[in-house]
């Protein structure tokens, strides 16, 4: 592939480019023009509007609905080392102005200028995620830039999401720098936490809950809490050191709960923590039947609603899900109700809880709400960017 390889846009187009988005559908590309198909997955190319303008520059994955993603306004912008060290400098200056602690999501895809290619530090160990073909084709000069940067102990690849199937890409974890780890420790909101590399969720854990975790704490204090799909204890062992009198911790994942007594231990709350094993419905529907109820009830679901069409049955799990935990929380308590769905806006979550309270003769109080943490900044043109939500409620018998 040549520098003046390009891609050409149909009529109109562009719009949305112009506007700031960074993404090309592989149907906005006029085809006939350019022959997508037969390009190769992970190549910069020229990306310009049906008249031939320049509009910047872009990597392939042509066999993807997301065909192309910019990465510079500048048509001649390489894809060096010093490209890749540039931004992640930005993206570092922006964490460590934020956090005293070397744990957090260092680089956010598309919103630090990186699109497909997602970083989490633990301290001296980056957890990298490529998220497209194109960003994968650049893997190795991607962690000669982090290791210029950061000079970590450890660079681990944590590529096993399902979705890279789509585009033909092999799903691993591996050692890129040391060796492959099979847990990491971090701080968050001064608690310590350790969480499983090999066997655990994404690159090991989920940093972008933090502020909301923070804001539950006054919540906590004294309180009788249920962590609901509770994974290695995030919310749980906080809620704990918050000065919670007991926390229930419930997840499907074996792994999760025994890393959740790990951690209640690390922080001196083992006492206070107790867990159940198995699917979170079904243990929502046993605590109903033994007539339990909590002071602070959290709920943080994976994605119910992954894709566009998958909207409705989504829903239907949402309404299930908080219906359930509206029965156990006391009169006067709290739900903090969560969705990762970048599909389920937060307006209709919140009509979820809404319509899940009438349904059972509850009111709500809505006193918060929280979205991802800083170190998953949104990038404003970029909806898609804009994931997590959090609504903080008060439960009441209706008067």
């Amino acid at each position: 592939m040549t520098e003046s390889t390009v891609i050409r846009l149909r009529k109109n187009e562009e719009r949305r480019l112009k506007a700031g988005h960074l993404w090309i559908y592989a149907n906005e590309i006029d085809t006939r023009q350019t022959p997508l198909k037969e390009l190769p997955v992970g190549a910069a190319c020229v990306v310009e509007d049906s008249r031939g303008k320049p509009l910047g520059r872009a990597l392939l994955s042509p066999h993807s609905l997301i065909a192309a993603r910019l990465y510079s306004r500048d048509v001649k912008q390489e894809l060096s080392r010093s490209f890749f060290k540039k931004r992640i400098e930005q993206a570092l200056a922006l964490r460590e102005t934020l956090f005293d602690e070397p744990c957090y999501r260092l680089i956010f895809g598309e919103a630090d200028g990186l699109p497909g290619l997602v970083v989490d530090r633990f301290n001296d160990v980056l957890v990298v995620q490529t998220g497209s073909g194109a960003m994968e084709a650049h893997l190795e000069v991607i962690v000669s830039a982090l290791d210029a940067v950061l000079s970590p102990s450890h660079i681990i690849a944590k590529n096993e999401a399902a979705a890279r199937e789509i585009e033909g890409m092999e799903r691993y974890t591996k050692a890129l720098k040391g060796d492959l780890l099979d847990e990491v420790s971090l701080l968050e909101n001064g608690a310590r936490f350790s969480a499983p590399l090999a066997e655990g969720q994404k690159t090991g854990w989920f940093y972008d809950h933090r502020s909301a975790r923070q804001k539950m704490a006054p919540l906590a204090n004294g309180a009788r809490v249920l962590d609901v799909f509770s994974y290695c204890g995030g919310w749980g062992i906080q809620a704990a050191l918050a000065g919670a009198d007991t926390v229930t911790c419930v997840d499907a994942s074996e792994t999760a709960i025994e890393y959740v007594h790990r951690n209640a231990e690390l922080n001196g709350v083992g006492d206070k923590v107790g867990s159940m094993q198995g699917d979170a419905f079904a243990a929502m529907k046993q605590l109903i039947a033994d007539g339990e109820k909590y002071d602070l009830v959290v709920l943080d679901p994976p994605a119910f609603v992954k894709r566009k069409k998958d909207f409705k049955n989504g829903l239907a799990g949402y309404h299930a899900i908080n219906e359930l935990a509206m029965r156990l929380v006391k009169p006067g308590g709290y739900l903090i109700s969560a969705s990762c769905s970048m599909h389920m806006p937060a307006d209709k979550l919140l009509d979820v809880i809404q319509s899940s309270a009438r349904h059972i003769d509850r009111s709500i109080q809505v006193i918060g709400y929280e979205g991802q943490g800083p170190d998953h900044p949104v990038h404003p043109a970029i909806p898609e960017t804009s994931y997590l939500k959090s609504w903080f409620c008060r439960v009441n018998f209706s008067q």
